[in-house]
């Protein structure tokens, strides 16, 4: 049987000219700094890589125009299209992934290996050399697995566990940020609605002023600076309303980009007035921080810290210890002779080796000593990290719990001003109208009422954005049993 021989001292080349073009390309695909320091920097990669970032779209989701949205369905839809989730998740998985690779170490490697190759040569004997030429075909699996390692792998695999332990609590520490984050945006758009009503309110107001002074002016009961100072005091009302429906306006971007979707898209959502408030807090302060202790990712992640700093101390020790392993390498031979002026040879055979081996460091300068030091000097500090975390935890929520409570009293103070206020205005505007009182008492109350109408409202948000912020502490709002919270 006559066996394939290759023409022996062929070497197939590159020809010169295209070697040159390719060497003479290099640079064009290289990087470097701006030609100058008074200039921006533009060049064909700026374009490339925008149009790159316009090819990346937005997961397009319904927004409901004629929907009026309550804060629980916001979150809902946050959490469902906010790309900051999918990043959070997409790192755990892949951190999943690194645990998968550190467990398959507990596995055998088996590989396949297949290799053909002619070997050809001048052989000497006597004083002559003689032409041989030995084409062959060899396939062969290679299987290799460690039997023991005192602890190393298992040390690599738990190490592995605690990264996807702190992958999982930040994912849950991102939807914890964005809960927060749409609360807090949904109640700045309460609260800049219930503005706009307020200066609308107090534009009317004005107007009645200013009208009332036309009217004595017209009757004589009233003099022309009167008249002035109610058109001023109006023109100052419209002023303030306009600055309220441009920031009304901002809030409603902030919160279209917070459910992750377009800052132009317009979100309805329901009034001030439709929002219960709580009129005290249900626990003390002490169990508000014991569930943060309990319930904070970013606590949790810090004590994931320690499992990785424990798990990495324990393959650090490993390695004063010897690591036995065993190898198998079947392999299935066919190998062709052909020596000058003798006919083909030919032989097949199953071969292949068996070995065990043992490893042992004897001697390594200290690097072992000198690992598991910092290993038990990384353990210590992630304790230390805990602790510190755990005090900072705990002067948040008291922060958090006082300020509830600083806001559940000025909501009752901000209610009795409106009160007053509001009767002060009638009483001065009546007044005015029997000439018993000026105008610049009746625009002064009226000024008042206003600001007294702007309080109470921020009075009634700053309850609902203290109640958030304290779950948000505590970690409340990613619980199960509270899966939206609700004020």
């Amino acid at each position: 049987m006559a066996a394939p021989v290759c023409e022996y001292g062929r070497v197939n080349r590159v020809p010169t000219a295209a070697f040159i073009l390719i060497s003479l390309g290099i640079p064009a695909f290289a990087q470097g700094p701006p030609v100058s320091p008074d200039r921006a920097w533009h060049s064909a990669e700026e374009r490339a890589i925008a149009n790159q970032v316009s090819g990346i779209r937005q997961r397009a989701f319904q927004i409901d125009a004629g929907k009026t949205y309550s804060l629980a369905e916001l979150i809902d839809l946050a959490e469902a299209h906010n790309p900051e989730t999918r990043v959070a998740w997409e790192n755990a998985r892949a951190q999943a992934a690194s645990l998968g690779i550190a467990r398959s170490e507990l596995y055998p490697l088996l590989s396949a290996v297949a290799l053909a190759s002619i070997d050809r040569e001048e052989v000497p004997f006597g004083s002559e050399f003689f032409r041989q030429t030995v084409p062959g075909f060899e396939a062969s699996l290679d299987l290799s697995y460690t039997i023991f390692d005192f602890g190393a792998r298992r040390g690599r695999v738990q190490a592995a566990s605690a990264r996807v332990l702190a992958a999982n609590f930040a994912f849950n520490n991102v939807h914890r940020n964005l809960i927060y984050r749409v609360q807090q945006t949904f109640y700045r758009l309460l609260n800049a609605q219930a503005q706009e009503e307020a200066a609308r309110a107090s534009l009317a107001n004005a107007q009645t002023v200013e009208q009332s002074a036309e009217e004595r002016l017209h009757d004589g009961l009233a003099t022309l600076p009167d008249v002035l100072e109610a058109r001023s005091a109006a023109a100052q009302a419209q002023f303030d309303l306009q600055t309220v429906v441009g920031a009304e306006e901002i809030v409603r971007g902030d919160l279209a980009t917070a459910l992750g979707t377009s800052a132009t898209i317009s979100i309805r959502v329901e009034p001030l007035g439709d929002v219960p408030g709580p009129e005290s807090v249900a626990d003390n302060v002490n169990q508000a921080i014991d569930r943060a202790f309990q319930q904070r990712p970013d606590l949790q992640a810090e004590a994931a810290s320690i499992r990785l700093a424990d798990a990495q101390r324990k393959e650090a020790r490993a390695a004063y210890y010897p690591s036995l392993g065993f190898r198998a390498s079947p392999s299935a031979q066919s190998l062709y002779l052909k020596q000058q002026n003798l006919p083909w040879a030919h032989t097949a055979d199953l071969t292949g080796s068996l070995a065990f081996s043992l490893n042992w460091t004897v001697f390594d300068g200290g690097a072992r000593k000198n690992r598991v030091s910092e290993a038990e000097a990384r353990i210590r500090q992630a304790e230390a990290q805990v602790h510190d975390a755990q005090n900072e935890i705990a002067d948040q929520v008291w922060a958090s719990y006082s300020n509830l409570n600083t806001a559940f009293r000025q909501r009752e103070a901000a209610k009795a001003l409106l009160e007053a206020s509001t009767e002060s205005y009638n009483a001065a505007l009546e007044s005015y109208n029997y000439g018993v009182r000026n105008l610049l008492d009746v625009t002064a109350a009226q000024k008042v009422l206003a600001q007294a109408r702007s309080t109470d409202i921020l009075a009634r948000t700053q309850v609902l954005v203290s109640l958030a912020d304290l779950a948000f502490r505590a970690a409340d709002s990613i619980q199960p049993a509270a899966r939206k919270p609700q004020p």
